[in-house]
């Protein structure tokens, strides 16, 4: 039988987001997919304005990523990344820190499905891409309790992603 938290990494998938900066990649639960929807329904042009449109619905998550991100900077100059490529290397695919898609290797990580998936949102594209997603399909239209940090609350938000954007499959 698994313990709680081997049972909680079960949903747990992969989601990349491409600006005009770059790509980052991050581990998310996939209760937080339905947060990232609705904010893509306001059409953010960065990471940074799509997580700052998750935090109502989905607190934390805009603090995990920039944290991990700020890490990654710290530990990777340009063209000596062999701190993240060892990370990737040592830890499970669901432990992994956000990291920002910089070459091959990472481009490569970013892909990766975890246990419950993979995710790609591109915000210049306007397209979100459910590489694998065995975790829920993400609908155009679709509704969600929010998620003050620690636990689901009463309060619900409702999105419709505009016909402007593509979902994939």
């Amino acid at each position: 039988m698994l313990n709680s938290l081997e049972s909680e990494a079960m949903n747990v998938l992969r989601c990349t987001v491409i600006d005009s900066k770059g790509g980052a990649s991050f581990i998310i639960h996939g209760d937080a997919l339905a947060a990232l929807v609705a904010a893509c329904c306001q059409s953010p042009a960065t990471l940074e304005d799509l997580l700052e449109l998750v935090e109502p619905n989905y607190r934390r998550l805009r603090d995990y990523v920039l944290a991990g991100l700020t890490l990654f900077d710290e530990y990777n100059t340009p063209g000596s990344y062999q701190a993240i490529y060892q990370t990737l290397r040592e830890l499970q695919a669901y432990e992994q820190p956000p990291f920002r898609v910089v070459d091959e290797v990472t481009r490569e990580a970013s892909l990766q499905p975890v246990k419950a998936g993979a995710i790609l949102i591109n915000l210049r594209a306007k397209r979100i891409i459910q590489l694998v997603n065995t975790y829920r399909e993400i609908q155009r239209r679709g509704r969600s309790r929010a998620f003050n940090g620690e636990e689901f609350v009463n309060a619900v938000f409702q999105y419709d992603l505009p016909e402007e954007w593509s979902l994939v499959p």
